[in-house]
């Protein structure tokens, strides 16, 4: 019996052992990538220089994005703590209850329906043209799954219940926004239009995914997607499938990379979106900057949804806001720039990405809406799988400020 015994004693240390060399092997190749091997490079556009384009990398006019360690730690240490999870963030569930929609076909001519699938996923079903902005049905949000951010909320419809896809919107490259296995699945399955910002359209063309990419400050119409003439939309009188709709690339501020080396070879970008319906914004995944660029997606027209993160925002204890995240606070302030009618927060509780506690987005938009004397329900957290009826585009209704910033500060 101890013979058994101190043999099955040396198994589990061998395995253990073994798993501890994989871990730490897994965590050096991570931080190799991101400053070694030259062959993981790729070019995915070449064109002329411009205004946030070198010739070679894309970058933020605005200025540049920093990744700085918290206060006391080095970058190196504070990289292998996240990885290895050896850190004092908060707890989150392992799994969130979900109650998937069943989303209708389509909207009615001047309907707009949203709903929430789960990080940057939304379903924006609007004057008979469904959309959807950065679809991921994956279960991680890595480069090796099973390693690396893990789903704790199962996406808000189911994959098979989605209605057919007509247009899809990706921001940028980064794995939890696009997912090339559920990008290869809504293309073999419905054909939808895609529409990213430059270099992006190589990474899904190498992977059989037709798409479209354009500049920041550029658009198309429906009409080009599909190959009609303007004419034909005009006379469109079938609305499920009447491409009347046009895609506008703006600016937010942001970086992309899929491997590291690869960092800024293709560009990061908001949208705002067209329809007979309204306006509808989407953000992307973005910093503050210099705060510009919800203006300039205004100027394009009133905004009847926009689409908006709130989260990921903290990477130490008590930080409010990253260069490549904003946070609740900014949330608000982007929303006012816009002159939204309506707007849904996005870019919370699916992924773990960062410190903040799993409902801390949410709760801190609240109480950042009450400091600005905005309605709650003009910019309200739905459930992952609730669908809302956008109401049409009126003046964002006012409350009494009630403003407590040390309960904004004092929330984990």
């Amino acid at each position: 019996m101890r013979i058994a015994g101190t043999a099955r004693g040396r198994l589990i240390g061998i395995v253990w052992g073994a798993g501890v060399a994989l871990l730490f092997a897994l965590i050096a190749l991570c931080l190799a990538i991101t400053i070694v091997p030259p062959f993981l490079d790729r070019i995915y556009y070449e064109g002329p220089a411009s205004r946030h384009y070198d010739g070679a990398h894309f970058f933020n006019p605005d200025g540049t994005i920093d990744v700085p360690a918290p206060p006391g730690s080095s970058r190196t240490g504070f990289i292998a703590r996240w990885l290895l999870g050896d850190d004092d963030r908060p707890e989150w569930p392992i799994a969130i209850a979900v109650k998937p929609a069943r989303p209708a076909a389509f909207a009615a001519p001047r309907g707009m329906v949203a709903t929430w699938v789960g990080h940057a996923s939304v379903l924006v079903q609007a004057a008979g043209i469904n959309i959807l902005t950065d679809p991921v049905w994956s279960d991680f949000a890595s480069p090796l799954p099973p390693f690396g951010p893990k789903r704790v909320a199962q996406p808000g419809i189911r994959f098979d219940d989605l209605p057919k896809i007509d247009l899809i919107v990706i921001s940028h490259n980064h794995y939890d926004h696009m997912d090339l296995p559920t990008l290869k699945r809504l293309w073999d399955r419905d054909r939808p239009k895609i529409v990213t910002s430059l270099g992006n359209d190589a990474i899904l063309k190498a992977h059989g995914i037709p798409a479209t990419a354009i500049d920041w400050g550029q658009s198309v119409s429906g009409a080009a997607l599909n190959g009609l003439a303007p004419q034909a939309v005009i006379q469109c009188g079938n609305y499920e499938h009447c491409p009347d709709y046009r895609v506008h690339v703006t600016r937010n501020h942001h970086w992309g990379s899929r491997w590291g080396t690869d960092r800024n070879r293709a560009l990061w970008s908001s949208f705002v979106i067209e329809t007979r319906a309204g306006n509808i914004f989407f953000a992307g995944d973005t910093g503050a900057g210099d705060m510009g660029w919800p203006a300039q997606a205004a100027r394009i027209g009133p905004i009847r949804l926009a689409l908006i993160p709130i989260g990921a925002f903290r990477f130490w204890k008590g930080q409010m806001a990253s260069d490549a995240h904003i946070g609740p606070v900014q949330a608000v302030e982007v929303f006012k720039r816009l002159g939204a009618s309506t707007a849904i927060p996005i870019h919370w509780g699916t992924f773990r990405l960062s410190y903040e506690q799993w409902d801390t987005p949410p709760r801190m938009l609240e109480l950042a809406l009450r400091c600005e004397g905005i309605a709650r329900k003009r910019f309200a957290p739905v459930r992952i799988g609730q669908a809302i009826v956008v109401p049409t585009v009126s003046p964002v209704e006012r409350v009494d400020r009630r403003c407590d910033e040390r309960a904004i500060r004092a929330l984990e």
